[in-house]
């Protein structure tokens, strides 16, 4: 795939280049070690990194010209693509130099604060099982099929996704399913994505450090809605929308397209009623236009119902066939690090589970409430350079739902863990009352301390990292996963 220089200054108004016009730009990055010949350089300015010290390294490398807002100098025989705004270039240029690679793939956008990741591998799923080729980007992983890629944030950034969807389109995929974060709307890293069915499963308080604003960041949500409304290279294009969260009619507003709607406890398109929640599962069923569809799944919690309906809303959207539906849910299992069960044998339940919002902490601690037979034990803690007002909620929360505490490091990033915790204990302590309730900084240390603490019939909850097998501390990441060292926890107690 390539492109001539001129052709891509012609699409960014303002633009200047110095050097051949009829250069061939044969690819795009803005990481000098992933450069190879005849690619574009981009120069991002960043808060801590200033890409154009690392032009020399892209030219050793082979890039033939420099993507920039500045005046610079280069290399002889470098060409220069200099723009008055890097950002709003590269959402117009990346996806034309890329062919708009989603507008000849189906595009499944799922949003919200909670429940992307569960709906989005169960829609992934039904989608494989009625026999489509499906790539999946998302918080865990992107997948092409079964292959795995790396990923380092939930939605990429425009040039590394719309490299991805070229290689999905490559590779034969029919459909992406993709979530689509709320700092990717507002920061338009889906630019050139053309949405046919866009999901919102709820809004809670998380990333007010960023938004500043509970309505900023519904709004940042609601630019998907507005998306997915646009006339665009396919037809038939649908919001599938939970209506028993408050913000779901303002995504309806934003949605100029069919309306898809769901909903336990208000009227909706699909409607789950029967509900029965059990510590192995929860069992239900779906009713709708098409009739009901009885359900048993593998997975529990009332937020697991939800994210199943969102799923299956997008499967309708699809046209997927009800039977393929059932026949998918009846077999999905888990989600890693979706309140996943940590078994080793033991007599007492362990929960991993990524819950890292107020909404979520109180989700899967009301869950383990439902199916506990004695007392809930609580790791938790929250992360540094991140929304601070959620703290003390959560410790609130944790307090109220739990019958141990134990208050632990998260990510702390460049804050002081002592400090994060502080905060966290002003909430735990408003309605700890006579519970028990530790703060140990060392996760290890906290999560080793709550399977001590663990007898016959308990359940260990321990909440907020869920997948991730890093811990990102002031001046280092390093290896660590819960399910690991809860897995140590438990054989060293046995």
């Amino acid at each position: 795939m390539q492109k001539t220089l001129g052709a891509l200054a012609k699409l960014v108004k303002g633009a200047e280049t110095t050097g051949d016009k009829r250069l061939l730009i044969g690819g795009i990055t803005h990481d000098s070690r992933k450069v190879e010949p005849g690619m574009l350089f981009v120069c991002i300015q960043g808060v801590h990194v200033d890409g154009h010290k690392f032009i020399p390294q892209a030219v050793e490398n082979g890039a033939v010209a420099v993507l920039t807002e500045n005046d610079i100098e280069v290399p002889y025989g470098v060409a220069v693509f200099k723009v008055p705004e890097l950002d709003a270039a590269l959402d117009i240029i990346v996806p034309y130099f890329y062919d708009y690679p989603a507008r000849t793939m189906r595009i499944i956008g799922i949003t919200g604060t909670n429940g992307k990741t569960t709906t989005s591998y169960i829609t992934r799923a039904i989608l494989r099982n009625a026999g489509y080729k499906v790539g999946l980007i998302g918080t865990i992983q992107i997948m092409i099929e079964d292959e795995v890629l790396p990923i380092h944030n939930t939605t990429p950034d425009v040039v590394e996704l719309q490299s991805t969807l070229d290689f999905m389109r490559q590779r034969g995929m029919d459909y992406v399913v993709m979530e689509v974060s709320s700092h990717a709307l507002a920061q338009n890293r889906i630019a050139g994505c053309e949405f046919d069915t866009a999901v919102f499963t709820n809004l809670t308080q998380d990333h007010l450090d960023y938004h500043k604003t509970l309505e900023n960041y519904m709004l940042a949500k609601a630019k998907l809605f507005d998306l997915v409304g646009q006339e665009g290279a396919k037809q038939g294009k649908t919001a599938v929308v939970n209506l028993d969260d408050a913000a779901g009619s303002v995504m309806l507003a934003h949605a100029k397209c069919r309306h898809m709607t769901y909903a336990i406890h208000k009227a909706a398109d699909l409607h789950a009623v029967d509900i029965n929640v059990l510590a192995n599962g929860a069992n239900f069923a779906i009713e709708g236009s098409f009739g009901r569809m009885a359900l048993k799944l593998h997975i529990t919690g009332i937020f697991n119902v939800y994210n199943v309906m969102s799923a299956v809303g997008a499967a309708l959207a699809e046209n997927i066939d009800t039977a393929c539906i059932e026949k998918t849910l009846r077999a999905f299992r888990s989600v890693p690090g979706r309140f996943e069960l940590v078994d080793e044998g033991q007599d007492f339940s362990v929960i991993v589970d990524y819950a890292h919002t107020p909404d979520g902490l109180e989700n899967i601690l009301k869950t383990a409430r439902q199916i506990a037979q004695k007392r809930i034990i609580t790791v938790f803690g929250c992360g540094g350079d991140r929304d601070r007002t959620k703290r003390p909620i959560m410790g609130r929360i944790a307090a109220e739902l739990s019958d141990v505490i134990i208050a632990t490091s998260d990510n702390p990033r460049t804050e002081d863990p002592e400090s994060i915790l502080t905060q966290v204990e002003e909430g735990v302590k408003e309605k700890l009352g006579s519970k028990q309730h530790e703060k140990i900084t060392d996760r290890r240390t906290a999560i080793f301390r709550a399977v001590t603490l663990a007898e016959s019939g308990d359940i260990v909850v321990i909440a907020g990292k869920g997948h991730e097998n890093y811990q990102i501390l002031q001046d280092k990441t390093i290896h660590f996963d819960d399910k690991e060292v809860a897995r140590e926890a438990i054989r060293g107690k046995q």
